[in-house]
């Protein structure tokens, strides 16, 4: 099974719950997005090699907004170099929904254009003896 270049994109969307909330106010731990980026990485890996691979590290993280129980978080990332057995990705999470507890406890706001809360770039890998593709 060979790749496509459409295999080199991986999307998620998940609503943040009350048990991703870390601090007052709801606030999510922003080390849930990085969660969520792994697993876009492990997708991507799959896809590629056919195996998860391995996360080797994150070279930069830009948290920019806040994140809150209730939000809905579309997480995104794409492979931009491939290596022998590197592969440097990019992620993006974005918030398409937000909670609005202000209103009441289920009110919520889809956004019209879908506001960045992290970016961050890092590089996995697959070693060679479990690359299946």
């Amino acid at each position: 099974m060979a790749t496509r270049k459409d295999d080199q994109r991986s999307l998620i969307r998940l609503r943040m719950s009350a048990h991703d909330a870390h601090y007052g106010g709801n606030l999510v731990d922003g080390a849930r997005m990085l969660a969520l980026f792994g697993d876009v990485a492990t997708e991507l890996l799959i896809r590629m090699d056919g195996d998860e691979g391995l996360f080797v590290a994150y070279d930069q993280v830009e948290f920019l907004a806040p994140v809150f129980a209730g939000d809905y978080i579309e997480a995104e990332g794409e492979i931009v170099t491939v290596g022998n057995t590197s592969r440097r990705m990019r992620f993006e999470a974005r918030k398409v929904i937000a909670a609005r507890p202000e209103i009441n406890d289920s009110a919520a706001d889809l956004l019209e254009v879908p506001l960045v809360v992290c970016r961050a770039a890092g590089t996995c890998v697959t070693p060679k003896a479990k690359k299946r593709i």
